[in-house]
């Protein structure tokens, strides 16, 4: 069970931010999802307390490495300011 457990790698403005982070994590293999309270997209300005990125706690060292090189040298398609 430890295994699945999911935790927060960080807490963004938008789901489009956290759709593009959770893309550029499961393409490289990691268990990543967005979490966000609000309505499944339809209804963003319930997104006031940050849309969550999570992984798996077995993922999170390499999706915090890989985050960290992708806001240090902006590629991947993520936006240089995450």
């Amino acid at each position: 069970m430890e295994e699945r457990a999911m935790v927060s790698l960080t807490v963004v403005d938008s789901r489009t931010e956290a759709d593009l982070i959770v893309g550029l994590l499961l393409s490289y293999g990691l268990r990543a999802v967005v979490a966000a309270d609000d309505v499944g997209g339809q209804e963003p300005h319930l997104q006031r307390q940050g849309v969550h990125v999570r992984v798996a706690r077995a993922d999170e060292a390499d999706a915090r490495q890989l985050l960290a090189a992708a806001e240090q040298d902006g590629t991947d398609g993520l936006p240089s300011g995450i």
